[in-house]
């Protein structure tokens, strides 16, 4: 904000002097074509406003990083769900977006992933924010892993619910390539993984299985057919150690 404050005041000054001094010095008028004045005047409001586009979207990373992590929140606490999801999704950003010179170096098709969002009004829930947006990310990391091998638009829809029970439910479903049964069957055990040697460790879903399940006493399940996308629903007690 000062250096746009100080932009201005500079380029008020230069304007005033151009009316009360049209004709400058030839030393003055070489220099104003020798460095196109108009076209840095012009350019440099361009680069200024990226620049606070840039500082926006760096605090905005920062912020969901924060958010994100929970460091400084070991144990666990009442959060807002879909803020989770938002800094999740803003960590992953650069995947959603689409990178041609990636496509053409690695045959893979990184077209744009859309986000359709269907939030319902749903309650705090308690939980521990950090691991639950670690198993968010691995998910997440999931679907867009699925969708880079489809050629169709790429869609993933996020839906939250309230259930039965004193629960709530987190749909997170792809329209990728789907799996097999034997695939699906298996996609939670620790090291099984279906990506290239290299690629994948095969201990993201299973990680996520186990902090739904025994760290929030929750359920992690799997729906997905070859060719009509996948579907993952996280099931979370609204309070801890509430049961079914």
């Amino acid at each position: 904000n000062h250096l746009a404050q100080y932009m201005q005041d500079l380029l008020g000054l230069l304007q005033a002097y151009q009316q009360h001094y049209p004709e400058p010095h030839p030393a003055v008028q070489d220099l104003v074509t020798e460095i196109d004045l108009d076209f840095l005047i012009e350019d440099s409001q361009k680069l200024l406003q990226s620049t606070k586009s840039g500082t926006t979207r760096i605090r905005e990373i920062v912020l969901s990083l924060r958010n994100f992590s929970r460091l400084d929140e070991a144990e666990h606490k009442s959060v807002n769900v879909h803020e989770g999801i938002e800094s999740t999704l803003v960590i992953l950003q650069h995947r959603l977006k689409a990178d041609r010179a990636h496509s053409k170096s690695s045959g893979e098709n990184r077209s744009e992933i859309s986000i359709l969002r269907d939030y319902a009004e749903i309650p705090m829930v308690e939980c521990y924010p950090g691991q639950l947006n670690q198993a968010l990310m691995n998910i997440l990391s999931n679907a867009i892993d699925a969708l880079q091998k489809s050629d169709q638009a790429k869609v993933i829809t996020i839906r939250t619910a309230v259930i039965a029970n004193q629960r709530i439910a987190i749909y997170i479903t792809d329209n990728g390539i789907g799996m097999t049964e034997e695939v699906r069957s298996r996609i939670f055990d620790p090291f099984f993984t279906t990506k290239a040697i290299g690629q994948g460790t095969g201990l993201g879903l299973s990680i996520s299985y186990q902090i739904i399940t025994e760290k929030h006493g929750g359920q992690l399940s799997c729906y997905s057919k070859p060719n009509e996308g996948t579907e993952f629903v996280i099931e979370l007690p609204i309070r801890l150690g509430s049961g079914e």
